[in-house]
Parts: C-alpha cells; structure tokens; sequence
C-alpha cells in the first residue's frame, strides 16, 4: 500500500538522520491486546478477542524517537450467525491468528524529566500471519463458511498511542487502526458474502529498559 510505504520510508529518514548521536534504549516487553476483525452486516456479528503478548523494543533519539518493536501475539475474532435474519444458515468460528507484529514508531516526549516522562506516539505496523485456525462450534443445519484460504497472511495498521517512563519501566497503551481486508469475500449458502475485514483493537504493553 502507498500510504505504508511513504511512512516506512519517512520513518527511515528519521532514523537514518538520528543514529549517529541519538541515544539507545532496548529491552523485553509484555502486555495485554485486545483484537477484532470488524464485519459490517447485520447478520454476522463480531466478538472481540483477547490475548497475551511479549517481544522486544529499540528506542533511538531523546526527545524525539524512533521505536522499532517485534511482538508475538494471537489476532482474530469470533464470527456469529444465530441464522434467523437475512436467510443465512446459522454458523458460529472463532479465527485464531498467530502474528508476529512489526511496528515502527514516531514519538515525542510532551513532559520529560529525569526520573518521569509522558510521551506521544504513532507509525504503521505489520502483522505476519504465523499460523491459522478455525474453531468452528457444530449443530444440527450450523455451516462451516470461513476457511483459512479466505484470510489473507499480512495484516497492516496504523498505531496511535501515549506512554509514559518512570525510572526503568515504560508503559505504552496503543490503538491499531485497521489498513487492509484480511477477510474480504466468504461463500455463504451458495452465494458470496462480503467480510471485509479489518483488524483493530487495543495493545497495553509494559516494557523493561535494561540498556
């Protein structure tokens, strides 16, 4: 997508004009993410489904940064149709996505002291699809419609979020913007169904600066 490859690359501007001084942060992280691939049909509805995750982050500059980060964590939803509106068969999955996400962060300190700071922060993010699963719950007339070769292997967004330091410890809270359809058509009762599904949600991730 263009819009991702303009802030990749903007980004990378940054980083490269900063490296040679910029001061170095890194460390592990762990956190909490909430997901949801959104549908806008009546029928179907869409539950939120949550997860754990962990991974590393980089931190490079001062007052303004660059933050590269990999993290390992479960996307999806649950897809439901009790099948008594718009004649649908009724149906019941839980997609189960495997990611690793790659985000690459901008951010500025808007209170910054020596033992506390307040930041702001935003850039795009890739989530590689690791692995794929469909639970899917049985019934007398249920169906079976979502299939892993309706989900596409790479989810984008973009990453909106405010964190804040205190000695050692940094704390992020994030909101992912859905870029692309990672469902977009299912065949549903002989007919085509459009998903188009993005994903989105919330991250809460607690980081360890050991360097």
């Amino acid at each position: 997508m263009k819009i991702m490859k303009k802030l990749f690359l903007i980004i990378i501007l940054i980083i490269a004009a900063n490296v040679g001084f910029a001061q170095v942060t890194l460390g592990p992280m762990i956190g909490f993410s909430t997901s949801k691939l959104s549908i806008d049909k009546n029928d179907i509805k869409s539950d939120l489904k949550n997860s754990f995750q962990f991974g590393a982050f980089v931190r490079i500059g001062r007052n303004i940064y660059v933050q590269p980060e990999i993290n390992f964590l479960t996307q999806g939803s649950v897809f439901k149709s009790p099948g008594l509106v718009g004649g649908l068969s009724p149906f019941e999955q839980e997609v189960d996505l495997k990611t690793i996400r790659i985000p690459l962060l901008v951010g500025v300190k808007v209170f910054n002291k020596k033992v506390v700071n307040v930041r702001i922060f935003g850039g795009p993010s890739a989530s590689i699809i690791a692995d794929k699963k469909i639970k899917t719950t049985s019934g007398t007339g249920w169906i079976s419609p979502i299939e892993d070769a309706n989900i596409e292997d790479l989810i984008l967004n973009i990453q909106l979020g405010a964190g804040v330091d205190v000695l050692m410890f940094t704390l992020d809270v994030k909101y992912n913007i859905g870029l692309n359809k990672v469902i977009e058509d299912v065949e549903i009762d002989g007919n085509k169904v459009k998903f188009d599904s993005k994903s989105s949600g919330f991250n809460v991730t607690l980081g360890w600066k050991i360097f």
